[in-house]
């Protein structure tokens, strides 16, 4: 299995506006590849323009944000390539594109690393901020699973939100139940997690 990290990536947009949206980077020895899911804009800017910024966000409700339609999120430029990443991050990856794999489905993008920094401390984990990615994740998989897989999940990663989570991924949890909800157009099961 790869290892993926889970980030908020920048492409850059015909018009120098940027694309962000979650992605998971595919570790590859000692670059990353990038692989969006087909359609995404994303993919043209690549070709385009053949550099990302990827950032480690502090708040998943950057995460949850995207994913519900909320991506209005502060961006400063990115320190050598011609690209932007979250304000608020532990720290960015700046990407050059090397190679293409093309994919009727998921593209591939090998990137060679050409600067990356750190901009806060990492204090440690947070069980209900890793649910909230997972729930976010889950969220954009929903034209391809049941909904009693979906509430199954939901359930279970609700407990770490009950247990764990502060307002911030309370915030973010609401948001993704409410897109999932709005999908099925019904409330999601109750759960003995539904307290926080």
């Amino acid at each position: 299995m790869p290892f993926i990290l889970e980030t908020v990536v920048a492409t850059r947009n015909p018009d120098g506006s940027h694309h962000v949206a979650p992605y998971g980077l595919i570790r590859d020895d000692a670059g990353w590849i990038l692989a969006p899911f087909r359609p995404s804009p994303a993919i043209d800017n690549l070709h385009r323009h053949p550099f990302a910024v990827a950032s480690g966000p502090t708040d998943m409700r950057v995460v949850a944000g995207h994913v519900t339609g909320r991506r209005d999120w502060p961006l400063v430029p990115a320190d050598r390539v011609e690209g932007v990443r979250l304000a608020d991050c532990f720290g960015h990856i700046e990407l050059e594109v090397i190679d293409f794999t093309d994919d009727a489905t998921r593209p591939r993008f090998r990137c060679r690393v050409v600067h990356e920094a750190a901009h806060r401390p990492f204090s440690g984990f947070n069980r209900a901020q890793a649910a909230v990615l997972e729930a976010a994740i889950l969220s954009t998989r929903l034209g391809m699973l049941p909904r009693d897989k979906v509430e199954t999940e939901m359930a279970y990663l609700e407990i770490a939100v009950s247990k764990t989570a502060g307002p911030a991924e309370c915030e973010a949890w609401d948001w993704i139940r409410q897109k999932i909800e709005g999908h099925f157009a019904a409330p999601l099961a109750a759960t003995d997690a539904s307290t926080h």
